[in-house]
């Protein structure tokens, strides 16, 4: 769980995101307040509910990025989903218990990564013992002759000096793989909720109903030992993992530290003059009540229960406002927090300053072609007041506009980089020649940008 404070978090999070520092404070307090729990005494801890949040922007604005990059900080399991997604239960669409699944599911997933990362270099030794063993076996009828012992044991060991030397590399050797049950794409009924199919978690619980009936299917497949090498090591790297260890501490995490980000949750809101319409909306609403509000989920590694879990909902909220929301929903999203347009000083800066910033991928991928890529100041200042007017003129999609124009101005670049002498540059007359009729053209920037 991480210590640090809020006014150090508000800093990794500047490091990625631009601006919004009212959303960065509030997800800041709300990720030191989960550290501050565990250090209450146990009596009350149980009392201490997280203060789920609402952030209210138009798209593109960092509410998702926010979460995510928080989730990253905390080294929590987290996952991002639509509302528009599920309807209410028994009719179309997926059961909202399906999240907390797949949420468990990312948890010991990474808890699995971290328990294998411990144990790497030992199932890697354990793993070249393996291959020597089916590129060099053992002679069966080895006699108790020491002098041929010494022999044998000699030649293993100048061949184990040769596969260390990568001699072996593209040899074939055949070795035993997990065959999954091809049980894709069916849909079933049952607890798991109507309509659920296998991507929503029912081919995991249906496989591994079978194979604890039968047990892992395996087949034995050829490949070159430089393929096998990390086949085996996952092997027995599984094999030095305690299960039930990894799906207690993964269940651990999920309940107390887990964190739900619920997209687009404006347009499950219901005005008052929408019609029926409201009717599957308020119902997704109520469908999502009992996990955000605090229930017990069945998953296939134990039951969530989800009272500690911090949920953040973003939307737009165009056409609607967050007192749209059933009261009920409301009053489990207390902390309301409302993200900035951006401006074209903070295109400048979401093309430049952060760690992932636009244009340092872009100099990055030309760099692989051998090519410099040079963007003039005046030239990153018109394409960010070019953003700003595509996003004013027609829908406002925040930073992903960037993306778009990126992409128009330099996909001829991108196209001839490995024929092109180095370096590229771009200057405010290159920006203009290659974006300006379209950019003033309404029509055009909406098809092109």
């Amino acid at each position: 769980m991480t210590m640090l404070k809020p006014r150090e978090i508000v800093a990794e999070l500047d490091r990625f995101i631009i601006g919004q520092n009212k959303a960065k404070k509030a997800v800041a307090i709300a990720l030191r307040n989960r550290w501050r729990r565990q250090q209450v005494p146990d009596e009350l801890r149980d009392e201490i509910l997280p203060n789920n949040i609402i952030m209210i922007g138009p798209t593109g604005v960092g509410k998702t990025e926010i979460a995510r990059r928080l989730a990253n900080l905390a080294s929590a399991p987290f996952i991002k989903v639509e509302a528009t997604k599920f309807t209410e239960v028994g009719y179309v669409g997926r059961d909202v218990e399906s999240i907390i699944r797949d949420l468990t599911g990312l948890a010991v997933r990474m808890v699995e990564e971290e328990y294998e990362g411990r144990v790497w270099g030992q199932a890697e030794v354990l793993a070249e013992e393996r291959i020597i063993n089916i590129l060099f076996p053992m002679p069966e009828n080895l006699s108790r002759d020491p002098e041929e012992e010494e022999r044998v044991n000699g030649t293993r060991s100048r061949l184990r000096d040769m596969y260390k030397q990568g001699q072996f590399e593209d040899k074939l050797i055949e070795i035993e793989v997990a065959e999954k049950p091809n049980v894709s794409g069916i849909s079933i009924m049952g607890p798991m909720g109507p309509g659920m199919g296998m991507d929503d978690g029912g081919g995991d619980f249906l496989n591994d109903a079978m194979n604890s009936l039968f047990g892992k299917k395996k087949k034995k497949q050829k490949m070159k030992v430089k393929d096998a090498r990390r086949i085996l090591t996952e092997q027995e790297a599984g094999k030095l993992i305690d299960r039930n260890t990894v799906q207690q501490e993964a269940l651990d995490r999920v309940q107390n530290h887990g964190i739900v980000f619920l997209d687009e949750i404006d347009k499950i809101a219901s005005a008052q003059d929408r019609g029926s319409v409201d009717v599957s909306r308020a119902g997704v609403q109520r469908d999502l009540l009992p996990i955000v509000e605090g229930s017990s989920v069945s998953t296939k590694y134990g039951v969530v229960k989800t009272d500690h879990i911090l949920f953040i909902s973003a939307g737009a909220f165009h056409t609607s406002k967050p007192s749209d929301l059933i009261p009920e929903l409301q009053g489990r999203f207390p902390i309301r927090v409302e993200l900035d347009s951006l401006s074209t000083e903070d295109f400048i800066q979401i093309l430049t300053s952060p760690q992932n910033a636009l244009l340092k991928q872009y100099t990055a991928l030309l760099a692989a072609d051998g090519v410099e890529l040079q963007v003039t100041a005046d030239a990153i200042r018109a394409i960010a007041a070019k953003a700003t007017e595509v996003n004013e003129k027609t829908e406002n999609i925040g930073a992903r506009r960037l993306h778009t124009i990126m992409s128009h101005l330099l996909d001829s670049i991108m196209f001839e980089a490995p024929d092109t002498e180095s370096p590229v540059r771009i200057t405010e007359q290159v920006v203009e020649d290659r974006l300006g009729d379209i950019v003033e053209n309404e029509d055009l920037s909406r098809y092109i940008l």
